[in-house]
């Protein structure tokens, strides 16, 4: 069947008639004259529209394949690419997932193929079959008692968090704890807090949202600097101390104390986000932060990345005089998450099944993080590592030549999806171009294409300039 598509190329264009084609058609899907599942002519019937060679419409829509603008199926034709249905959030940017031949290398993904079904089966089972109507009920806000204490139990032990179950609240994920927060310190008088920076653009934007103003505090090495804390005159500041996100800098033993130092001496408080703990070796893995002083460490953790983020679920601890206003704000919010889901979470940790997924997730992170590693000293020498213990993601230091901007756009044109280091930035300064390569959301065998795909894309952007 022959389909029209309305394009015009011009002839006397400096610019080849492939890239015009690839232009034109790119800028009418992302403005949104093309729409998700329209078909669009064979190779062969826009050659004979145009009046053109084949293979210009061949190597344009190869191209466009390529960048997820496109999908060819056998039988089907060439038609616009999906476009995902749900709307996204401040913290779960809305990008529209690539097709299976692009590689995703940015960072945020889960990769769902690990979440223990199985296990997750047998409990949700079990806490439904000696369910009464008190677990079939509303439970309270905060969550329910019993998983509450289970909660409090595994937290102890495992990061050696010091709190109680009434101080601990069950939440939707780490964003309606971060939320409350925020509604509570603005009540309490706070206009600010501070981030790290490298760090979460969509927690900066959560938090300006919720009123208050995001001020970057640099991270090294050792993390957040806290020389630049005290600098900043900030009273509360959000930090990521097992793990840095996104450089893996672990929090060094002298700038924990420094911080607690100062959170004491400004009466304010450390909001600990936890949720790249999950990944460190239990040996080479401190103490939460909130041990050293949990009546100034608001302590927060989520099952999202660890589990699978459509369990919606986290938890919060508050320092004693915290926990009431946090309470009253949920109150005001909702009744609180599904009691079937916290059962079966504490039925999942109660019977080791948790912590065995855990020790799986570390192992197959490590042999990512492994390979990260191993490729850049064969293919990448200049490229250094910043941060050994990266979680999820690695941070890459590029070369001061290189451009950061023109290597991400290299790698999507080798239908590689990566983020460049000034994503993460909050301040407008020289830092170092880097990338930042999530692998989290992707198999063996398609990180080792996207990285050699990365490595293509370098040696296109330094040999150019170097041309």
């Amino acid at each position: 069947m022959a389909w029209d598509l309305n394009l015009s190329i011009d002839r006397d264009s400096r610019e080849t008639l492939a890239a015009q084609l690839r232009s034109a058609v790119r800028r009418h899907i992302e403005e949104g004259a093309l729409h998700p599942g329209v078909r669009v002519p064979s190779s062969r019937q826009l050659a004979a529209d145009l009046g053109v060679s084949r293979s210009v419409v061949v190597e344009a829509y190869e191209q466009l394949c390529a960048e997820g603008y496109l999908v060819s199926r056998r039988g089907s034709g060439t038609l616009v690419a999906a476009a995902r249905s749900e709307i996204g959030s401040a913290l779960t940017p809305d990008d529209r997932p690539p097709p299976a031949e692009v590689v995703d290398l940015r960072t945020g993904g889960s990769d769902t193929s690990t979440f223990p079904r199985q296990d997750w089966i047998r409990c949700v089972s079990s806490v439904i079959s000696s369910a009464g109507p008190r677990e079939l009920g509303y439970g309270p806000p905060s969550g329910l008692a019993s998983t509450r204490h289970t909660l409090v139990g595994y937290l102890g032990r495992v990061r050696a968090v010091r709190t109680r179950p009434e101080h601990l609240m069950i939440t939707s994920g780490f964003a309606q704890g971060l939320a409350m927060l925020c509604r509570v310190l603005r009540d309490a008088g706070h206009d600010r807090i501070g981030v790290e920076d490298p760090g979460h653009p969509g927690e900066w934007r959560f938090i300006a949202d919720a009123g208050l103003r995001p001020v970057a505090i640099p991270v090294d090495g050792d993390g957040i600097r806290v020389d630049e804390l005290i600098a900043s005159g900030v009273r509360t500041v959000l930090t990521t101390p097992a793990s840095q996100f996104p450089t893996g800098a672990v929090l060094s033993t002298g700038r924990r104390e420094q911080l607690v130092a100062w959170a004491c001496a400004v009466d304010g408080y450390i909001i600990e986000d936890d949720f790249n703990a999950g990944w460190v070796a239990p040996a080479r893995r401190m103490p939460a932060l909130q041990s050293l002083a949990p009546d100034r460490v608001v302590y927060a953790g989520s099952a999202s990345k660890v589990l699978a983020p459509a369990l919606r679920l986290g938890w919060v601890a508050t320092p004693a005089e915290l926990t009431g206003p946090v309470e009253r704000v949920r109150a005001s919010w909702d009744i609180g998450c599904s009691g079937i889901e916290q059962l079966a979470f504490a039925r999942l940790v109660d019977i080791g099944a948790f912590d065995r997924h855990l020790r799986r997730l570390r192992a197959e992170s490590h042999r990512r993080r492994q390979a990260v590693h191993h490729f850049l000293a064969r293919r990448l020498p200049r490229v250094t590592v910043f941060g050994r213990e990266g979680g999820a993601q690695t941070y890459l230091e590029l070369p001061r030549e290189c451009a950061e901007k023109l290597l991400v756009q290299a790698a999507r044109r080798r239908a590689v999806l990566v983020r460049g280091g000034r994503f993460y930035a909050l301040r407008d300064d020289d830092r170092a171009p880097a990338l930042v390569v999530g692998h989290a959301g992707v198999s063996g065998a398609a990180l080792s294409r996207g990285l050699a795909g990365i490595a293509a894309a370098y040696r296109d952007v330094t040999e150019h300039r170097g041309g």
